[in-house]
């Protein structure tokens, strides 16, 4: 049989619920290819892509009252991607995943956490972790979406205060016009300097914006885009089961 023909029959196929926003996924497809051991086109990974920046915003559904509800359009996006071919689905929005419940009720292929994902390698690697730093949107601070799940393993949670989410906040809009240079790299830097006055030396990249802007930052970090990328070569790649939710009730 063609070497083709093999690949597409043994390899599994990744749908991607994008456009949350479009940078973001860009940005994780090229994180995927550079994640991917290749030597010509053939070997790279089949994407199935669903770059819908007209999902309706999830910030606003989640700081605001009497806006509409992202999760069907989700839903419908996650059915499509499924019936074209997709054998699991990736979520590259981190906020998103407050609304992972409608996507991973319309399908019947694996739709990977990413939040689990993230907190598991996380502890994994960092068995004796008792804080981390968390860099995202203000709606990640409002649904608690890695607090809840880190708290309950003894790993206390830290944000920027005030004025610097707020900062952080406003630099994440600024990814989503579309502007990643110049300013933001010092902006992002200021604000990891504040975790690090606090005496925190690790945090989490936990909006899938951060990891577009390039900076050298004072502590580390651990990226929720790139620890995706990596998950998604090992399931299509090394035949690792996609990670899907952890029940945390």
């Amino acid at each position: 049989m063609d070497n083709s023909l093999k690949l597409q029959k043994t390899e599994k196929i990744v749908g991607i619920i994008g456009g949350m926003g479009p940078e973001a996924t860009v940005d994780l497809m090229q994180r995927i290819i550079a994640n991917t051991v290749a030597l010509d086109d053939i070997d790279h990974i089949r994407c199935i892509v669903d770059n819908n920046p007209k999902i309706p915003s999830r910030i606003k559904a989640i700081l605001s009252e009497g806006t509409e509800n992202p999760g069907p359009c989700m839903a419908d996006m996650a059915r499509r991607l499924e019936q074209y071919g997709a054998d699991f689905l990736v979520i590259p929005c981190n906020t998103a995943h407050y609304y992972y419940k409608y996507v991973a009720e319309a399908v019947s292929i694996p739709v990977v956490h990413l939040i689990d994902l993230v907190v598991h390698t996380l502890l994994a690697e960092n068995p004796h972790l008792r804080e981390i730093g968390i860099l995202g949107s203000t709606t990640i601070v409002k649904t608690g979406l890695y607090a809840t799940r880190f708290e309950a393993r003894g790993v206390k949670v830290v944000y920027p205060e005030g004025s610097m989410q707020d900062k952080l906040f406003a630099l994440i809009r600024m990814v989503k016009s579309g502007n990643t240079r110049g300013e933001t790299s010092k902006q992002l830097v200021d604000i990891c300097n504040s975790l690090a006055i606090k005496g925190i030396d690790l945090c989490i990249l936990g909006c899938t914006e951060l990891g577009v802007i390039k900076a050298d930052l004072p502590i580390r970090s651990i990226d929720a885009a790139e620890l995706l990328a990596k998950e998604i070569v090992a399931v299509v790649k090394h035949g690792k089961n996609p990670f899907t939710a952890i029940d945390h009730m």
